[in-house]
């Protein structure tokens, strides 16, 4: 089997969550399969594996629309675009589109990295259901990265394509960390500041806990830092990175007591799972989406109660219970692997073979 996959969702100034997702898969992909991969843009080939790749237009481009002319002369089998906004008018192969969460129906807000147009059309396009319908229809199958997600998508009926799971999965940051060395008071959150987020009662909690600095690594805009600073009882509790590099991100969670989280909604969760890799236990807000990915390893409170997150960092201050939640989380992570993830892709592919082989004949008797 030919399998042709997008990589034009590959950041060129830094990986987010859909980059990472994309390149990892395309490189445990390569090692099963004929893989070729699509970009727009050759530097994004610094981010991506060592595959055979074919230059297109952007997926942003008007030319998007008869992106499948294109695709058509690779002679692929199927094509597996990590999005869902893919152009499929007159294409002649297998094609799974993905839809890694229904996040942004409950928080509309786009990314800011998108043009000013494509942002206004993002507000619109998550106002409803049907346009995420119409997308998703025109593939043969869809993929998503976890039960919870997939089973929203059936509550809300949005595809009537068979949809299957792609897990996500993460690059273990090094080996994990000795559960009986040494360890400091400080408490690591990776993730964006957008207000559904909840990092205000993160930083409402710390006042309850003088003793440690919590360190926020992921870039943050300038009015949103002095935002956040203002809420905290003792600044200086306060760590901002504005981003990590993968090497002191790995020395940080070597280091911490905790990643912690109370996110209100979340649409998977990969630094739980590169923390719990790590050894690093997991505090987080007691959602179903979490549960999924950290099952009994991480410790969980509502979100709403700093109160009780405090208490939960306050438990791992006992050797005996930071020692039992740190072999837990590498327990845990281990059951997430990028090959893993590419035998559901894979198999996925295959059913869309079978499933356009028996169309084909019947449209042939």
């Amino acid at each position: 089997m030919k399998l042709v996959m997008d990589a034009r969702y590959t950041r060129i100034d830094q990986l987010d969550g859909i980059s990472r997702y994309g390149a990892n898969l395309i490189e445990a992909a390569a090692r099963r399969a004929d893989v070729t991969m699509l970009i727009s843009d050759e530097r994004q080939l610094k981010w991506l594996p060592d595959v055979p790749w074919v230059k297109i237009n952007s997926p942003l481009s008007p030319a998007e629309l008869f992106v499948a002319r294109t695709v058509n002369r690779l002679g692929a089998d199927v094509v597996f675009c990590p999005m869902q906004t893919m152009g499929s008018f007159g294409r002649r192969y297998g094609l799974i589109l993905t839809l890694h969460d229904l996040i942004y129906y409950r928080h509309p807000k786009p990314p800011g990295f998108l043009p000013l147009p494509v942002r206004l059309l993002w507000r619109l396009y998550h106002k409803a259901y049907w346009p995420q319908r119409l997308l998703l229809d025109r593939a043969d199958a869809v993929a998503t990265v976890s039960e919870t997600t997939r089973t929203l998508m059936r509550q809300a009926r949005l595809t009537r394509r068979p949809l299957h799971i792609v897990s996500n999965a993460s690059v273990p940051l090094g080996e994990p960390r000795d559960p009986d060395g040494p360890r400091e008071k400080t408490l690591l959150y990776m993730g964006s500041f957008m207000p559904y987020k909840n990092v205000e009662t993160l930083i409402e909690a710390m006042a309850a806990l003088p003793d440690y600095r919590l360190h926020l690594l992921s870039p943050v805009a300038a009015e949103r830092r002095r935002e956040l600073a203002a809420l905290a009882r003792d600044p200086e509790q306060l760590v901002f990175h504005n981003g990590v590099s993968e090497d002191h991100y790995r020395e940080l969670l070597h280091r911490a007591t905790a990643l912690v989280t109370l996110s209100r909604d979340e649409g998977y969760g990969l630094p739980l799972i590169e923390a719990m890799a790590a050894g690093t236990p997991v505090v987080a807000s007691d959602i179903p989406i979490f549960r999924e990915v950290a099952g009994g390893a991480a410790l969980y409170v509502d979100p709403q109660d700093p109160a009780a997150f405090a208490a939960a960092v306050g438990s791992l201050e006992s050797d005996e219970r930071w020692r039992q939640a740190s072999v837990d989380s590498v327990r845990r992570a281990s059951g997430y692997d990028w090959d893993t993830s590419a035998a559901q892709l894979l198999a996925a592919a295959e059913e869309v073979l079978r499933l356009r082989s028996r169309h084909s004949h019947r449209l042939s008797r």
